[in-house]
C-alpha cells in the first residue's frame, strides 16, 4: 500500500506543526505504520525558515520521547500542494491562507481537528502562552493524531 502523506502546517513552524509531526510519526510508529504515513511540516509565513522548534515544544514533546529538536521551520512551498496527499492547517485562518496560495489544491487543505477528529476547533496557537499550554497542545495533538491515523484505517 501506498503511503499517505501529510503536511502539517502552522503560522510560523515552531510551535504547533513541528509538534504535529514529532506526534503522528511517534503514533504511527506505535502502531506499527511508521512506513505507511510520511509527515512533515511547515508554516504559511517565513519568520522562522530554518529554525529549530520553540524551546517549549522541544521540551514538551522530549517529555513523551519524542524528539524534534533538529527540525528546522520553513515556509509552505508550491510543490508540497503536489508532493502531499493531505495539507491539514492547524486553525482556519492557515486553512485559509493555504486555499489562497493554491486554489486548485483547496481539496486536500483541511482543517486538522475538523479532519481528524470531525469537531470545528482551531488547534490554538500557545507561543505567547505558558508551559502549560504547550502540555494541552501535545494533548490535543495527541488525541486528534491519534484519530487520524484510524480515520486512515492504520490503527492497530
Amino acid at each position: 500500500m501506498k503511503p499517505t502523506r501529510i503536511l502539517f502546517v502552522c503560522l510560523g513552524n515552531i510551535c504547533r506543526s513541528p509538534l504535529a509531526e514529532g506526534v503522528m510519526r511517534a503514533v504511527a510508529e506505535r502502531a506499527g505504520h511508521g512506513d505507511a504515513i510520511l509527515v512533515d511540516s511547515a508554516g504559511t509565513g517565513d519568520w522562522h525558515v530554518g529554525d529549530p522548534p520553540d524551546r517549549r515544544s522541544i521540551a514538551i514533546a522530549k517529555a513523551y520521547g519524542i524528539d524534534i529538536a533538529n527540525f528546522r521551520g520553513r515556509q509552505v512551498a508550491a510543490a508540497d500542494f503536489d508532493a502531499f496527499d493531505m495539507v491539514l492547517g492547524m486553525d482556519g485562518r492557515n486553512v485559509c491562507d493555504l486555499r489562497e496560495r493554491m486554489p486548485a489544491a483547496a481539496h486536500k487543505v483541511h482543517l486538522f481537528m475538523e479532519y481528524a477528529m470531525d469537531r470545528d476547533d482551531d488547534v490554538p496557537d500557545p507561543y505567547y502562552e505558558a508551559e502549560e499550554a504547550f502540555e494541552r497542545l501535545y494533548q490535543m495533538l495527541e488525541a486528534g493524531c491519534s484519530s487520524l491515523l484510524a480515520k486512515l484505517g492504520r490503527a492497530s
